[in-house]
């Protein structure tokens, strides 16, 4: 194992040991459930808008540690960024995860470049990338009281 995959391991080790922004959230957005049904993942996932921008997102969830680690790391990165800017996260992070984004590509993503390795096992992918489905779900679904998203490009 290089240094490297080793610190990633560490990164993805810690977010599930101590996962950022745990917990459920009181008036959310959104509130949407993922789940892997070939592992039994799952999560539900609340997001706060304000305007154009997600000002707070939460989890809760069970399931391995990609998948938590994940979600902990997803709802960190996209505080504070525009629809467009957590759709443009998400699109590069599916990419990674299946093996399709260029490595130098990869460096802009921070942290998130942690979760690179998953794509040498295929079966981990949707752990992975539930938490990020979800994101993308929640940011194309209208709120509760039935009002459409805001425009996102």
């Amino acid at each position: 194992m290089s240094n490297l995959d080793a610190l990633y391991q560490e990164i993805i080790l810690e977010h599930n040991r101590r996962p950022k922004n745990h917990g459920a959230m009181e008036g959310a957005d959104r509130e949407l459930r993922g789940r892997n049904p070939s592992c039994g993942d799952s999560l539900t996932l609340w997001v706060k808008f304000d305007g154009d921008v997600v000002a707070d997102a939460r989890f809760v969830g069970e399931g391995c540690a990609i998948s938590k680690a994940s979600a902990s790391m997803m709802t960190a990165a996209v505080k504070g960024k525009s629809r467009a800017e957590a759709e443009a996260l998400f699109e590069q992070v599916h990419r990674m995860l299946t093996g399709t984004l260029p490595e130098a590509e990869r460096k802009p993503l921070g942290a998130l470049a942690a979760l690179a390795g998953v794509a040498r096992f295929p079966n981990r992918v949707k752990c992975a990338s539930m938490a990020w489905h979800t994101l993308h779900e929640a940011l194309h679904t209208p709120s509760a009281g039935g009002a459409p998203p805001a425009p996102t490009g």
